[in-house]
């Protein structure tokens, strides 16, 4: 995949967000204990959820959403139950037709989109929001 040519930690070395050896640091935790290269950075404490994202936005260009700023349409809220929401760090946006904008913290997972394809019966187009703003966003949207 194009999109994907330059890797995520490449991009947060060349933004002078990490040095080498913290990237490294990450990586052999990732390879012994698998994860998430950007949440093990993050749990390291060598970065925050804002810088992933945009280092995300960079790499895949994929739009980004402070979806705790928007006022969402119970109606589309309601199309992804509460629960799943929750679990999926997820929260749909808005509808139209049949494609449904759903926020989510990791919006690379295919299989997260299809998950959410078949439980919505939607195309799903992904957007991208930090946990903590899609957390807020759930807290604020489902009772």
């Amino acid at each position: 995949m194009d999109a994907y040519k330059v890797l995520l930690g490449e991009i947060l070395i060349q933004r002078k967000r990490i040095s080498r050896a913290q990237l490294d640091a990450a990586l052999k935790v990732q390879k012994e204990k698998g994860g998430i290269i950007g949440e093990i950075l993050v749990n390291f404490g060598y970065l925050d959820e804002r810088d992933i994202v945009v280092a995300l936005v960079i790499q895949c260009g994929l739009p980004y959403i402070a979806v705790n700023k928007y006022t969402i349409d119970p109606q589309i809220v309601r199309l992804i139950p509460g629960e799943v929401a929750r679990r999926e760090k997820v929260i749909a946006l808005d509808r139209i037709g049949e494609v449904l904008s759903v926020v989510m913290c990791n919006p690379l997972s295919d299989e997260q989109k299809n998950f959410l394809e078949g439980l919505t019966q939607c195309r799903v187009a992904t957007f991208i929001s930090t946990k903590a703003e899609i957390e807020e966003a759930i807290a604020r949207n489902y009772t």
